[in-house]
């Protein structure tokens, strides 16, 4: 079986066709495609580490005792508060991240303190500051027309930069624009079924995001289509490989990779057929930069670079391996894995739906698994679920 697909399955209008009614459904690159404004977005790996770096440039970190910090209110703006750092040349901003931050330190509704006219707040602040019983914290300051807090963390935070992340991204997939073979997205359109990977790359279809507090990155292979076994009525089913990673220098989440096989993208950046899913997660901790060196890094690099017939023969064996011709040989395979009656039942008749028979190997039923997580609203038993179909097809191999 060939690996790669040739332009010999490529659709005529320039596309590839897929079934998205077959594995799993996952929304979080939508959810960062929807909540982020114009700014957010940029169109080149180049431009965003641009941006990412040089905001790590005029930035610098500094450990303090709490309780030497002032809090006062603006002289030119009494809603506004400001602080005073020892060392510092003048005055520094809080962000509304780094305030909140702060507030938590302390043991102090941040909510409630942002209602309060900013001299009750920064009385309340400050009394919390000098009877803090952590006694050190670490900031992260950076001067952009003025000096701004945009984090407050404890002494043994291991920041991993947001650039650091960018850069490593940048060293598999260049600018991501199709320099490479990692890039942003295509588009699947509904009304044929067509996945087409040449989209111009715009504020509307990038992948690539910064905000103040993170960076989030997603990026396919999807001009080298893999073929995996056929579909029912023979054509090939393809697949693309893509990964989306994740961090915040400022603490708002941990850094993370995830890297999966999937068979389209849509507008609205859902990702659409998703199978072995596989995610590697970094904490903030006193060791995160060495982890980030020694996991995540290597980690990308190895996915970029591997060759998918591992993938692909996973794939094979679950479609060949039998395990069930009979109804009480469906619920059996199903009852002894840990389903209850009534899910054996839910997913042989999601087989049954989708395929217009019952199934019969590992890989029918994984996909009738995935297909019951994919009506599932709450996000933890939808991912529970594909977990268990995972654990399916990891056991045909």
């Amino acid at each position: 079986m060939s690996m790669e697909i040739l332009d010999g399955h490529r659709d005529p209008s320039g596309g590839y066709k897929v079934d998205v009614s077959r594995g799993a459904h996952v929304d979080r690159v939508s959810s960062e495609w929807f909540s982020r404004p114009d700014d957010d977005r940029y169109l080149s790996l180049d431009a965003l580490f641009a941006s990412v770096k040089g905001r790590a440039e005029r930035s610098r970190t500094r450990t303090v005792e709490s309780a030497t910090i002032r809090v006062e209110a603006h002289r030119d703006n009494p809603e506004r508060l400001q602080l005073m750092m020892p060392g510092a040349e003048g005055p520094i901003a809080p962000t509304h991240w780094s305030f909140g931050q702060l507030s938590s330190l302390i043991g102090a509704p941040a909510a409630y303190l942002r209602q309060l006219p900013a001299p009750l707040a920064g009385i309340n602040l400050q009394y919390g500051l000098t009877n803090h019983r952590a006694e050190q914290i670490k900031t992260l300051e950076t001067e952009d027309g003025r000096t701004e807090l945009r984090a407050v963390t404890g002494p043994d935070y291991g920041r991993i930069y947001d650039h650091e992340l960018v850069s490593a991204v940048q060293g598999i997939a260049g600018n991501g624009t199709g320099d490479t073979r990692w890039k942003v997205p295509g588009v699947l359109d509904w009304s044929t079924g067509i996945y087409n990977p040449r989209v111009d790359i715009t504020k509307d279809t990038t992948t690539l995001y910064a905000s103040d507090r993170d960076v989030f990155l997603f990026l396919v292979d999807d001009l080298n289509p893999i073929e995996a076994g056929t579909l029912p009525d023979g054509t090939p089913d393809l697949y693309f490989r893509g990964f989306y990673c994740w961090n915040s220098e400022v603490g708002a989440k941990t850094l993370g990779i995830a890297s999966f096989y999937l068979r389209a993208v849509c507008q609205n950046r859902n990702l659409w057929g998703v199978e072995d899913f596989q995610e590697i997660k970094i904490r903030h901790s006193k060791y995160a930069a060495n982890r980030f060196a020694h996991e995540a890094t290597p980690a990308l690099e190895a996915f970029a670079n591997s060759s998918p017939a591992p993938f692909i023969d996973g794939i094979r064996a679950a479609r060949e391996k039998i395990v069930a011709r009979t109804d009480e040989d469906r619920s059996d395979f199903l009852r002894k894995r840990g389903f209850s009656k009534a899910a054996a039942t839910t997913i042989i008749d999601a087989v049954l739906n989708e395929e217009g028979r019952p199934p019969e190997s590992v890989y029918d039923f994984v996909q009738g698994v995935t297909a019951v997580a994919r009506n599932r609203p709450q996000q933890d038993a939808r991912l529970e679920m594909e977990t268990r179909a995972k654990k399916l097809l990891e056991s045909a191999a």
